[in-house]
């Protein structure tokens, strides 16, 4: 595994993980190599997952102040806390993911995809 970000971000790189080579596209990570995943519902930056939704697809969370690079942002939930965005979209866990590398919510309901960076 190699970490997504440059060696000038290295603060960042350990908040958000890294990337899993996939041919010629890598699988984005959080911290400890858990997948992350876009919902298509979602309304750009914007998410539309609270409740039930939020309870099997965590948001990944970050807080103002926290370094970002490059098409990285946070954008603010309802409840007030911060979601991590890439390329605008925001991004998430699965409940069902319990260790590293797991991607079982890949596809689930043709609305749940895991992120690339190519």
């Amino acid at each position: 595994m190699k970490n997504i970000l440059k060696s000038t971000a290295l603060a960042f790189a350990a908040l958000t993980g890294s990337a899993i080579t996939a041919g010629a596209a890598e699988m984005l990570t959080a911290p400890v190599e858990m997948t992350l995943y876009i919902f298509d519902k979602d309304t750009g930056s914007t998410s539309v997952c609270y409740d039930d939704c939020a309870v099997k697809w965590p948001p990944f969370l970050g807080k103002e102040g926290d370094p970002m690079e490059a098409d990285w942002a946070l954008s603010p939930r309802t409840d007030g806390t911060m979601q991590w965005t890439y390329d605008g979209k925001p991004l998430y866990f699965y409940f069902e993911d319990t260790k590293a590398g797991d991607m079982t919510g890949d596809g689930l309901g043709g609305v749940w995809h895991i992120v690339m960076e190519e």
